[in-house]
């Protein structure tokens, strides 16, 4: 079976190395993805087990300690479950990061990977308008609710670049009059939602979809 050509992005998703346009398009990859979705959490819950377990062992080790034979690295194998040790057999770089760079004792502010059974893969949210073509610059962007807490936050592009965004709690957004008069008739342009948990963890991500403003006649 062939891996997925995101899977090489999960590592460097967890800690942060992509860059926004990269980090953007794997959020949008995943959720959408039952392969990569499920190995992000196993790999999620392994580097967070890691990091609480191993400030632990570094904080207290004594400088001697490797001379009696039991090494940082072991101490934190002994603690793993046997899905996690599997998990490592396919992150070793990632775990070697981890242990022998310092960041276990470190807080790096990498992207929050939520899940559990309120917010699970498989809430997508879709884009109900403005999509394909419409006649008139549109005042109103609407998308389909998702759950009863999520917050959301919308992306308009142009041409890749992100031209306006902005929060909120509705399945709605009403456009704000300068930034109307920025789009152009005859010009395409994309947007995007994004939902979060009320502890403002990415929960789903919805496809980019384009709209263009037909010209008058």
């Amino acid at each position: 079976m062939r891996n997925c050509k995101f899977e090489g992005n999960i590592d460097e998703y967890l800690m942060n190395r992509l860059t926004d346009d990269k980090k953007n398009e794997f959020e949008e990859h995943y959720f959408n993805c039952s392969s990569c979705f499920e190995k992000m959490v196993e790999r999620d819950e392994l580097i967070t087990a890691i990091k609480y377990k191993g400030q632990e062992i570094f904080k207290d080790e004594p400088a001697t300690e490797a001379v009696k034979g039991e090494t940082s690295w072991g101490k934190i194998m002994a603690f793993l479950t046997p899905k996690q040790w599997a998990t490592v057999a396919v992150s070793a770089t990632l775990i070697a990061v981890l242990v022998f760079s310092g960041l276990l004792m470190l807080k790096p502010p990498s992207p929050q990977f939520f899940i559990n059974e309120d917010a699970v893969r498989g809430g997508k949210i879709t884009l109900i308008s403005p999509i394909f073509e419409v006649q008139t610059v549109p005042s109103q962007f609407e998308w389909q609710r998702l759950g009863e807490n999520a917050e959301y936050r919308i992306y308009i592009y142009d041409n890749g670049d992100t031209l306006w965004q902005k929060t909120t709690k509705d399945n709605f957004i009403v456009l704000p009059e300068n930034i109307k008069k920025t789009l152009a008739s005859g010009e395409k342009y994309s947007w995007q939602v994004k939902a979060f948990s009320p502890e403002g963890a990415l929960i789903s991500v919805s496809s980019r979809v384009q709209f263009k403003i037909n010209h008058p006649e």
